[in-house]
């Protein structure tokens, strides 16, 4: 396929030849390979902008797919940057804010209004939570955790409930129940004029495949499409990508076949992490068989890490099989060694991430340019705890969100029942919301008399004189309703007349409703927190008027149940960032602590028995170690402490896949006579900081964990396991000196040691590994 004559253009300069290469090429499937750091977002929007440069394609025919906000806003400037504001014709959004747009337009088409609301994580746990009580499934051991997860899993699989019926086994009472479960969980959002999070892609699919003059049209629309970290997709994502992709479906007689449109794939097979989500890695690995004369491009110089760090990325990956075969590589250097870190305890490892975290600080580089990782939220305790002593600044990414708040949640909900009053999850959220004496029996009253009656549960509170309820409730429930009528005929007056814009709306929700006085009056110290959370969400609606002056309520709560976790990621916060190694993905930093790199903690207990686990997990530490810039520090514990027991930690198996010259490893004080130190064939851990514990087998066809070198490892541990102790024996520890044993706990090698020490204080010390020794 040629080329277009672009190849003096501005737009190629600054590229290397694979980068060139991609941006330049025409046909009708192209896959960019694009290693770590190997500035694929600069080769999407340069591609972009050529098309656009060449006169080949129009904005509006464009249509950039990416998986967060963050990085459709980031490729949305860039694109502006380049050619101005011919771009504001394109569409560049994630997945779901795509089929959003799609199904605002269509929904009409299979029987949805245009007002329908999405229901994130927290409605749909909470209409389960519902459904399992009502079916009282919780005798059959049904919870809203695992059930939501598999209701999700299906509909990533595009399958909905009587495809499910028509294969499930109703000899099972736990399958009949499940497809009750499913079959009212999808009546009660279709009565509602709402979608899950998952329903935004699935739907949109369905509706392509029902309505072919509808799939045609944005096929007729969109003649090239890109889809960023193609990597993650599931199989919903993948078959709207086909369905957009294919050639018109039934052309108008005597009119020219056109082409089916042009499709360009980014992605790196060696960062597909997210199979629990439901991504399938067959959709980059099978790409050039799905899409047959596809284009394959490898971007394998890197612009963000050192050489060193690479190298350690290139080795461990090179141990997957299921790859294109490709090297990092970048002209900026070797920079330093990474530091591998050995602690005899998780607060040994968290004390050495926080002294070397202050030693960076001091020497110039900002806390918000360094991040800690880990694969399991557990680890985080030790950790805060240490940076708490240290005054270490820290933020947890990934803990409760704003829009998660349950105040938050209130408010929305006072929005959502405006803007969609068929929403019965939301306005049964806000009946009594503020305290307003409206009890469960009268909520259901009102629920049985809308379902008799054949209306929504909204309306029945228009009918509550009916109900025969005492003064007081009824009142209550009358105020309510009228609010809601009220604060209706406001947004519908629309933000172009004065005075009746999302804010207004919201705020004339929140003080008629009482709910921001009772937080205010409140004698609950959190609650004032929380009356400045609502205010807060009453700034970000002034925020959107200004930034959407046309903008309606229904744009508004679009635009917030569209909010991706990794969006909230601040860039200019002053605090060390700590993070799941999944978390992490897409993100880079200066320095990078990747710790708890042990056996059952990376690779996880869990993906030893998963096909296809161990694979994902070495590629979670691949995604890990090409998130630093210029310092990658890997650390683990001898001993690590969970759920109430100390267990003795082996190292992980990825750490022996790493050439040990790239590595210089240190120890907790006192583990050990030498401080660091490498040994190219071995990480003999005597001398390079596993303290004397034990020593890893060289190159890669070392026996693997929990087998001959799990036995290996073990025997060579120090073993205090004939170690008599009673409360009362005196002892020397090798860190923390002497002290006096105050009571001793559990048997054989889970024996556990309460030590009160003269300066160390009280510690807890697993016998068997310990480095102690009794003293008369």
């Amino acid at each position: 396929m040629s080329t277009p004559t672009l190849t003096s253009s501005p737009l190629l300069e600054g590229l290397n030849p694979q980068q060139r290469e991609a941006v330049l090429y025409r046909g009708p499937a192209l896959l960019i390979v694009a290693g770590a750091g190997s500035g694929k977002t600069r080769v999407l929007t340069h591609r972009i902008a050529s098309l656009l440069e060449s006169r080949e394609a129009w904005p509006s025919q464009i249509l950039a797919i990416t998986f967060t906000n963050k990085a459709a806003s980031e490729m949305r400037e860039r694109v502006h940057h380049l050619v101005g504001g011919v771009a504001e014709g394109m569409w560049i959004s994630t997945f779901h804010s795509a089929c959003v747009r799609i199904l605002r337009r269509e929904a009409e088409q299979f029987g949805y209004s245009r007002s329908f609301t999405i229901y994130d994580s927290g409605d749909t746990r909470a209409l389960l939570k519902r459904i399992i009580k009502d079916l009282e499934a919780d005798v059959l051991g049904f919870t809203v955790p695992s059930t939501a997860g598999k209701i999700s899993k299906l509909k990533n699989e595009l399958t909905d409930v009587e495809a499910y019926a028509r294969q499930a086994n109703f000899n099972d009472p736990n399958e009949v129940m499940f497809v009750e479960i499913f079959r009212r969980y999808t009546r009660e959002l279709s009565a509602a004029n709402a979608f899950d999070f998952d329903d935004l892609i699935s739907q949109t699919v369905y509706l392509f495949q029902a309505f072919p003059h509808v799939a045609d049209r944005y096929r007729s629309r969109f003649r090239h499409i890109l889809v960023d970290e193609y990597q993650d997709t599931n199989h919903a994502q993948y078959a709207l990508i086909r369905e957009l992709t294919r050639g018109p479906s039934a052309p108008e007689p005597g009119e020219p076949v056109a082409p089916a449109p042009s499709l360009t794939v980014v992605g790196d097979s060696d960062q597909s992490i997210y199979a629990f989500r439901g991504a399938d890695i067959r959709n980059i690995v099978e790409f050039e068989r799905d899409f047959s004369g596809a284009k394959v491009v490898l971007l394998e110089q890197n612009y963000r890490s050192t050489q060193n760090i690479l190298s350690a990325a290139n080795a461990v990956i090179s141990n997957n099989f299921d790859r294109k075969d490709k090297k990092l590589w970048t002209a900026d250097g070797d920079g330093e060694k990474i530091v591998g870190y050995t602690g005899y305890s998780g607060h040994d490892e968290a004390q050495f991430v926080a002294d070397e975290i202050q030693g960076l600080h001091d020497r110039g580089t900002a806390y918000h340019d360094i991040a800690v990782f880990y694969r399991t939220n557990s680890q985080t305790r030790a950790l805060e705890e240490i940076f708490i002593r240290s005054a270490i600044p820290y933020r947890i990414v990934g803990g409760t969100k704003f829009y998660e708040r349950a105040e938050i949640k209130d408010a929305m909900a006072y929005l959502t029942a405006v803007a969609n009053p068929a929403d019965t999850l939301a306005v049964r959220r806000i009946l009594n919301t503020p305290k307003r004496g409206i009890g469960p029996a009268t909520e259901t009253q009102l629920a049985t008399y809308a379902e008799k009656n054949g209306i929504t549960f909204r309306e029945s509170l228009r009918h509550v004189k009916e109900l025969g309820l005492g003064p007081k409730v009824t009142g209550a429930i009358t105020a309510l309703s009228d609010l809601l009528d009220e604060a209706a005929a406001l947004a519908e007056a629309g933000p172009t007349q004065a005075d009746s814009g999302v804010p207004e709306v919201l705020g004339l929700l929140m003080s008629r409703s009482g709910y921001l006085d009772a937080l205010r009056a409140s004698r609950d110290p959190q609650d004032e927190a929380r009356a400045e959370n609502v205010e807060e969400l009453v700034a970000v609606t002034k925020e959107f008027q200004r930034n959407n002056p046309d903008g309606t309520l229904l744009d508004f709560l679009t635009e917030v149940s569209l909010v991706a976790a990794a969006d909230e990621i601040d860039d200019s916060s002053g605090s060390v960032s700590l993070m799941t190694l999944h978390t992490a993905k897409g993100l880079e930093f200066d320095a990078v602590f990747v710790t708890g790199v042990e056996e059952d903690l990376l690779p996880h207990r869990m993906s030893a028995g998963e096909p296809g686990g161990p694979a994902e997990e070495r590629r979670l530490f691949y995604v890990g170690i090409t998130r630093a810039r210029k310092r990658l520090f890997l650390s683990l514990a001898m001993t690590r402490a969970q759920y109430g027991d100390v267990s003795v930690a082996l190292p992980s198996r990825y750490l022996q896949e790493i050439p040990a010259e790239l590595i210089d490893w240190r120890q907790s004080p006192g583990m050990a006579n030498s401080r660091g130190g490498s040994q190219p064939r071995a990480l003999n851990v005597r001398r390079d900081g596993y303290g004397g514990a034990y020593s890893l087998p060289a190159g890669p066809s070392a026996p693997k964990p929990k087998t001959e070198w799990a036995n290996k490892v073990t025997g060579q541990m120090r073993d205090n396991g004939d170690l008599a102790l009673a409360a009362g024996d005196r002892i020397r520890h090798t860190d923390f000196g002497e002290g006096r044993v105050m009571a001793v706990t559990g048997e054989g090698a889970k024996r556990i040691a309460e030590v009160q020490f003269d300066a160390a204080g009280r510690k807890r010390l697993l016998i068997k590994v310990a480095p102690i020794e009794k003293v008369s």
